[in-house]
């Protein structure tokens, strides 16, 4: 096999149009109702081959460590032992999303990970079982493999391809980072929204369950969403700390955006229904 160096496998960031959480399992996981979107704004990874069995992974971001913990990392050893592949990789990140905000750039690196190996190291998994890899490493996972925008369930693992507007979006960054273990662990999280249809959700106000815990606990969010919310129908996604606001045409988010007090970061960015990452997969 040649060693070549693949060019820009996307991975991409998501957004949770809504999130409810619907109770809480003996297990201590929660089940929830959320519908995942793409946009089209993505960290990158380049790959190249090795003959021998080795991983190795660079980053032009001090803050990712490249050590047994690094998500990339699990999911190319997990896919390596899965297949018995022979083979390794040299992985260069180039990451863009910020960490720990909500948008699952953590997931989505190992999603495109195990998505582009299995097309460079020829191990012909499909995608139902990358997904089931993938699930093993984060419930977020499979939904970018899936790389269709997703009504999901349960865990977040059970999938509804969906096909929502495709907005501009406004996405805000405050500086801070918020545990997802401690929002699903905090007492006051609501756990108890009733479970609905995905026609009647699909039709009725979109919310996020999180979003009034984590405006609490955390003002910088509060006051992000606050400002955001002048100028759009804003919220926040996943259990933060990024904000989204939506817009019809790109011009009026860049607009807003210029706006934007310094002390908080943003960018623009189309939101997608195909995954920039199965677009991709399709140019092999």
């Amino acid at each position: 096999m040649t060693a070549p160096l693949s060019l820009g496998w996307p991975a991409p960031a998501k957004l949770n149009l809504f999130l409810h959480i619907n109770a809480r399992r003996h297990d201590g996981y929660h089940e929830l109702q959320t519908l995942f979107q793409f946009v089209e704004h993505c960290d990158y990874l380049d790959f190249k081959v090795l003959d021998k069995p080795e991983l190795k992974l660079h980053s032009n971001l001090a803050g990712v460590v490249a050590d047994s913990d690094n998500l990339i990392l699990k999911a190319a050893k997990s896919l390596q032992q899965h297949t018995k592949c022979q083979f390794g990789v040299e992985i260069w990140l180039d990451k863009r999303l910020p960490m720990g905000g909500g948008l699952g750039g953590g997931s989505s690196d190992a999603a495109t990970t195990l998505v582009a190996l299995n097309q460079l190291w020829e191990t012909g998994l499909s995608a139902t079982e990358l997904c089931e890899l993938g699930l093993k490493l984060g419930a977020d996972v499979p939904v970018f493999i899936n790389g269709f925008s997703a009504f999901a369930e349960g865990v977040g693992e059970k999938l509804q391809n969906v096909e929502p507007a495709e907005p501009w979006y406004l996405v805000l960054v405050p500086q801070v980072h918020v545990s997802t273990a401690e929002v699903f662990q905090d007492p006051e999280l609501p756990r108890n929204t009733p479970k609905l249809s995905l026609e009647s959700l699909m039709n009725s106000p979109w919310q996020n369950d999180c979003q009034s815990l984590v405006a609490k606990r955390h003002p910088q969010v509060a006051k992000t969403l606050g400002w955001l919310l002048e100028y759009a129908p804003s919220r926040m996604t996943g259990t933060g700390a990024c904000v989204f606001g939506q817009f019809e045409q790109e011009q009026e988010a860049k607009d807003v955006l210029a706006k934007l007090p310094a002390s908080i970061q943003g960018f623009v960015a189309k939101g997608a229904n195909i995954s920039p990452l199965m677009l991709r997969l399709a140019q092999c």
